[in-house]
């Protein structure tokens, strides 16, 4: 009967978890997104409603999780996952509609590659979370990940670019380069598209620099633990 009276207890509180307000907010995203890349090539503005309000519950989740003191490791890895395929799903679609399409999949396994060695790298290291960059030497590192508003304006500006594109494509042959020039030089997008695409070249270079640090803490984790087993 205690045994039984355990279990119970033990999958009430599991289910408290995942009925956490932040974490059913990460669920609302992810069928907002499920309904977007499904309307995607019949419906181009009703999936860039929907695919940038999810963007933006991305920001209101952690929001929610301190404000109900209801932070969970499971709620900070649904919100990963979901960025991270959310982003990969756009990237793909818009390698269809433009030439080169690799320059979108090389951003889609950069993307995926350096947050994944991130996670992985703050595990070895022990940290309780993969934004605990304060042993960086890089300053632009440390200045993403220690403001949240200049990494807020890094990752919107990113999305934006590739939701402003996905908006601009008109047929399956069209110039990436091209397409970004013109809208430079027109008059209303001139603005918003350059201040999207600084912010993405910002958001790159520290994918970029991300890689190499969480890259060069597996290389020292593996060095330490021989030297250990050697002594």
């Amino acid at each position: 009967m205690a045994a039984v009276n355990k279990s119970n207890k033990k999958k009430q509180s599991t289910l408290s978890v995942y009925l956490y307000i932040p974490n059913i907010t990460g669920y609302i995203r992810i069928i907002m997104n499920i309904v977007a890349f499904a309307r995607c090539f019949e419906d181009k503005k009703l999936f860039a409603i929907l695919y940038f309000i999810s963007f933006v519950c991305d920001g209101l989740d952690g929001w929610l999780a301190r404000k109900f003191n209801q932070v969970s490791t499971f709620g900070a890895v649904l919100d990963m996952v979901t960025d991270r395929v959310s982003t990969a799903c756009l990237l793909v679609v818009l390698s269809q509609f433009y030439r080169p399409g690799m320059i979108f999949l090389s951003l889609l396994s950069l993307d995926i590659a350096s947050h994944w060695l991130q996670m992985y790298s703050t595990f070895l290291s022990g940290k309780a979370s993969h934004k605990d960059v304060k042993d960086s030497t890089n300053w632009l590192f440390k200045l993403y990940y220690g403001n949240r508003l200049f990494m807020a304006y890094c990752c919107v500006a990113s999305e934006v670019l590739y939701i402003i594109l996905f908006l601009l494509a008109e047929s399956q042959s069209e110039s990436v380069i091209e397409v970004l020039v013109t809208a430079l030089k027109h008059g209303y997008l001139s603005f918003p598209v350059g201040v999207a695409l600084f912010g993405w070249a910002i958001k790159q270079a520290i994918n970029v620099i991300q890689m190499k640090t969480a890259a060069d803490v597996c290389v020292l984790y593996d060095i330490n633990r021989k030297q250990k087993q050697k002594h």
